[in-house]
């Protein structure tokens, strides 16, 4: 990028692989997204990793007919198939099951691009044209579903996507390592069935080693909402130390330990491949939405280790941070100014949890740490999170000639902020817009206890000083709450107590997340089981109308909400009014 060379895009037909010199490609990663050359997306870190590993790496990108299917051939060594950044069915459905029309991942963000359960279906389509084809699928849809899951859109208990969708391997999580190795092996002439142990893969098994690992209870008993929880109980005890078989129908799958994380130069090394971080030319004048989104920032670190019971990012990433040098995002930063269209605001340097950048355990994470978040119920005492690098880091990029503003989008642990006036004053002055989105998700500790998150106070304390740093600069920002409803175990009276604040506090939040359950979170565990998660008691699950009932509560300053507000007050006892 630094000569002005734009690099060359990963081919995605037979006249940019002849372009190339290629007869044919050794890997074709399909994907549910629009093909986007940038870091941000999936399919182009892996097709470009395996690139630099040597491998002639073809791209399809939402196919949806044959012609599309056949337009590059058939791989030498396997098909890599993605539904992209997101759940197929988390992007096409909303809370309520209902149709979105809208794809921020398509050309034009039209809808209808790619189709349900889109792993699957595109599984089916490579075997129906290649039946002697190796299928490796991975990406945040096939990880998430990767044993025995509930599906919320379907209202069933379904079997992992490796045995639905008869693929050969699954890799889960962040999967530079484990297809790596699948490579190499096939490169090898090694048969697919006998590539069984590689770290952070879900393969078929003959059968079940008990002396070798954990035996998790069938698929087809996990339909039994107690069977179901001690299932979940019992793989995440297990599955970061121990082989884990389950049968899914007639065959057995394995379930290997996580890859390791990758070290700071591996991570600036992939983040420093030769991206054209743009979407690829075929698209001509349509714009990506997601890309826009992107496009002017950077990624800081990955994994999380918040333990959030809702959230897909630290399953799918796991929880040791693996931070990029400050020198491999300045330079990155460096080449963003150099670009004819970017206009001086980096929107943000960040992943999962901002201020996690550079955090580190004593320990260095340890798989058979029995803790699910190293942040609730109190801090970890091993745990080790200085948030001078990622102010030294901000500082620096602020300084790169043709950087105006530096904005911090990624979501911020407010109780780890606390331990630093000066970052919570690096943040209000110079780092946040007119408006900040923090997520305390409720009100109710007793909620947030169910969620994994800190007491409710930590929030308010936080507030409280971002806005008294804004004061002293002179400066007026607002803190916006992100908050979640019909969370599982919430109750009438407490989305009542949330309505009440935000009315006393004079918020009026504009958009408000309806809890989805998505396959393999704790959270989806208790709304399948309705059984509280560490004890087993039965906990109240807010369904259908109970869901718009709580978040009526939430626009209490909107005439239109006020009737479904009343009709909640009807279920509450000795509750007063508290609107005007």
């Amino acid at each position: 990028m630094t000569s002005g060379r734009v690099p060359a895009f990963l081919p995605i037909d037979r006249n940019e692989l002849q372009a190339r010199g290629w007869d044919r490609p050794d890997i074709i990663i399909v994907t549910g997204d629009a093909y986007v050359d940038h870091p941000s997306f999936g399919a182009a870190i892996i097709g470009r990793y395996l690139e630099a590993e040597g491998y002639k790496v073809g791209i399809i990108a939402q196919p949806r007919n044959d012609d599309d299917w056949q337009i590059i051939g058939k791989p030498r060594l396997f098909w890599g198939v993605t539904s992209g950044n997101m759940d197929s069915m988390v992007n096409h459905y909303t809370a309520q099951r209902k149709l979105r029309h809208d794809d921020a991942y398509s050309p034009g963000g039209k809808s209808g691009c790619r189709p349900d359960r889109t792993v699957l279906i595109y599984c089916n389509h490579i075997r129906r044209l290649d039946k002697d084809a190796v299928i490796v699928i991975g990406g945040i849809e096939a990880s998430l579903r990767r044993i025995a899951h509930y599906d919320y859109w379907s209202d069933s208990v379904r079997k992992s996507i490796l045995a639905d969708a008869k693929a050969d391997i699954l890799v889960y999580g962040m999967g530079e390592r484990a297809i790596r190795e699948i490579a190499s092996a096939l490169d090898d002439r090694q048969q697919v069935s006998s590539i069984r142990d590689v770290k952070g893969t879900v393969v078929f098994s003959r059968e079940a080693n008990e002396c070798e690992g954990w035996i998790l209870p069938d698929s087809d008993r996990c339909v039994d909402k107690a069977v179901f929880r001690q299932m979940t109980l019992e793989f995440n005890r297990y599955q970061a130390t121990k082989t884990i078989y389950q049968r899914n129908g007639s065959r057995w799958i394995r379930h290997n330990p996580p890859a390791e994380p990758l070290t700071q130069n591996e991570l600036d090394q992939i983040y420093g491949l030769e991206y054209a971080h743009a979407p690829h030319p075929v698209y001509q004048d349509q714009t990506i939405p997601a890309y826009i989104q992107i496009r002017d920032s950077v990624t800081s670190h990955r994994g999380c280790y918040g333990g959030c019971r809702f959230c897909t990012l630290s399953l799918h990433q796991g929880r040791h941070i693996q931070s990029r040098s400050a020198e491999s995002l300045v330079n990155e930063i460096d080449r963003m100014t150099r670009r004819q269209d970017f206009k001086g605001t980096v929107s943000d340097i960040g992943g999962p949890t901002a201020n996690m950048y550079g955090s580190s355990c004593r320990m260095g994470f340890p798989p058979d740490c029995q803790r699910s978040s190293c942040l609730y119920p109190a801090v970890c005492g091993n745990l080790e999170y200085p948030h001078e690098k990622q102010i030294d880091l901000l500082q620096r990029v602020r300084k790169i000639k043709g950087i105006k503003h530096v904005f911090i989008a990624s979501g911020i642990r407010h109780d780890m902020a606390l331990k630093s006036r000066e970052y919570i004053r690096e943040l209000a002055l110079y780092h946040s817009g007119g408006r900040i989105k923090l997520a305390p998700e409720h009100s109710s500790d007793r909620v947030l206890k169910l969620m994994n998150k800190p007491p409710f106070e930590q929030y308010v304390r936080f507030v409280k000083e971002f806005e008294k740093c804004c004061r002293q600069a002179r400066q007026q920002k607002q803190v916006i709450p992100y908050l979640i409803v019909g969370y599982p175990g919430t109750r009438m009276e407490d989305a009542y107590e949330l309505g009440k604040w935000l009315h006393d506090n004079d918020i009026r939040i504009e958009q408000v997340q309806e809890f989805t359950p998505t396959p393999m979170t704790v959270a989806t565990c208790m709304y399948y089981s309705e059984l509280e998660y560490d004890t087993g008691e039965p906990i109240e699950v807010p369904k259908g109308r109970q869901i718009r009932l709580q978040k009526a509560f939430v626009f209490w300053y909107d005439p239109a909400w006020r009737k479904y507000i009343r009709e909640a007050m009807r279920t509450l006892v000795g509750r007063a009014e508290f609107w005007s």
